[in-house]
């Protein structure tokens, strides 16, 4: 992959635009004060970021561009053009997420020819998923009941943040309670398609793998000379996918500055420091479950170092934080998994796309702390009976959750009501979703790409550091024989 910044390599770019839009978005909302606003005729900035010129129009007597000033207008422009790049890169990366599963699951699962071998990785991927899933919810009550985070909310802060909240509080909350109205063989029906070209249109992960692993195994099952020109195809169309996927990330440092850029300045450092002990006690248990446990579990199970493992998937890890959805995500963690890291695309075609929808570590460790942290608040102490149930609540509710930006809050709910703990503690704790939620997608990425290096190992299919290196110092055929 080319270097076009003098030589940096592309997690240092993403690493660097990241840094940039968190700074550049604190020193616009700490600076840009409500006058600074207002003598552009705005009277809420968060308008003007969600609306841009028509939102700063409608709050003009007679909506006419005549009252716009040249500050006003480079002011929308910036801002539209920070989310048209933003909105373009995630569109690019959801674009190529489903034929990537499709196409690279389906050609796997026809070269493999062996079922029993395919059981084998399916049998360890989800086994190391949900007992990892486990520990991070685990580690989450542990840091929640030492730090309690809790305890340091006063009641008026409490009553102020939730009512800032409140409505979409209740939007999330009525979300989840129709999601539990389904019964468990509904979910688990809801896995099968029952029109496989809807799955792909919806972009439904759990349903597009079952048709890929359909397809393949078909496939591993017809004569070879019938079988082998439709896995040329999807072999060619994976390698197809992955070029559009080294092309999408030539954007990509530019697309995490304007990502970052817009979280920060919609969050803003007063909604952070009102929840600092409650945002750094989640930060912590991730920290722990991403820098301490996978890499833990590699040493055991696998030959891959501390330091192998997180140059591979740095890339991966960076993008998880700046889109907060490990489905969008997906095919730059298969481009570093099999590129950088050498697992095979036997396996990476498999656990990648299977992790991004059951493998949820960072947000159920979220759960974990959320949970406590409400209690606490509302002075409800909690039994190990309590916290048994939320271990085993969240981990259970994590199986076949969408892979997308927010989906927490729906889990949160289904654990909360577990344990009978108040859902009106939810519009308190939603002003820092949207960062935490960034948080634990690069968590729930890392684990993916350690539970592929796993199953890779224990197979026998994994290259060692010096074949990947040799990989990633050749150099990029854009001109091929024959084009």
């Amino acid at each position: 992959m080319r270097r076009p910044w003098h030589g940096l390599a592309l997690h240092w770019q993403i690493l660097l635009g990241l840094v940039l839009g968190v700074v550049v978005g604190l020193i616009i909302n700490t600076m840009w004060t409500a006058d600074t606003w207002r003598s552009l005729g705005v009277n809420d900035p968060a308008t003007l970021l969600a609306g841009g010129a028509k939102a700063v129009q409608s709050m003009q007597p007679g909506g006419s561009n005549e009252y716009l000033d040249t500050t006003a207008k480079l002011a929308i422009f910036f801002h539209d053009l920070n989310v048209f790049i933003g909105k373009l890169f995630m569109t690019g990366l959801k674009f190529i997420a489903v034929p990537i599963v499709l196409f690279s699951l389906a050609a796997g699962v026809a070269s493999l020819n062996d079922t029993a071998k395919l059981g084998r990785i399916g049998g360890k991927s989800i086994l190391l998923y949900l007992t990892t899933t486990a520990i991070a919810i685990t580690i989450g009550l542990l840091t929640a009941n030492i730090i309690a985070p809790g305890k340091s909310i006063p009641e008026d802060k409490r009553i102020e943040l939730a009512a800032q909240q409140q409505e979409l509080a209740e939007s999330k909350v009525d979300a989840a309670q129709a999601q539990q109205l389904r019964s468990t063989w509904d979910i688990i029906l809801d896995i099968f398609p029952s029109n496989p070209f809807k799955a792909l249109s919806s972009g439904n992960t759990l349903q597009v793998v079952v048709v890929g692993l359909l397809i393949g195994v078909a496939l591993s099952l017809m004569p070879k000379e019938q079988a082998e020109p439709v896995v040329d195809f999807f072999e060619g169309m994976t390698q197809v996918v992955i070029k559009i996927v080294e092309i999408i990330l030539k954007i990509a440092p530019y697309a995490v500055f304007a990502l970052i850029l817009k979280v920060v300045v919609d969050l803003g450092a007063d909604v952070l420091m009102s929840l600092i002990w409650y945002s750094l006690t989640v930060v912590l248990g991730l920290a722990v479950m991403m820098f301490f446990i996978y890499p833990a579990i590699l040493k055991m199970l696998s030959p891959v170092g501390y330091r192998r493992f997180f140059r591979a998937i740095s890339p991966a890890q960076l993008l998880a934080f700046s889109s907060a959805s490990s489905g969008a995500t997906m095919p730059v963690t298969m481009e570093c998994v099999e590129k950088r890291l050498g697992v095979s695309e036997d396996v990476t075609s498999f656990v990648i796309p299977v992790g991004a929808t059951i493998n949820m570590d960072g947000t159920a460790l979220y759960q974990g702390v959320a949970a406590v942290f409400i209690a606490q608040m509302y002075g409800i102490d909690l039994t190990i009976a309590n916290q048994l149930t939320i271990v085993l609540t969240a981990t259970l509710a994590s199986i076949g959750t969408a892979a997308v930006p927010g989906v927490g809050i729906v889990m949160l709910v289904i654990v909360l009501e577990a344990v009978h703990i108040p859902l009106s503690g939810i519009a308190v704790i939603l002003g820092v979703d949207r960062i935490l939620d960034m948080c634990r997608t690069s968590c729930n990425v890392t684990g993916d790409c350690m539970v592929a290096a796993v199953v890779a190992a224990s197979e026998n299919e994994l290259l060692t550091e010096d074949e990947v290196q040799q990989l990633l110092d050749a150099p990029l055929d854009e001109h091929p024989p024959g084009t």
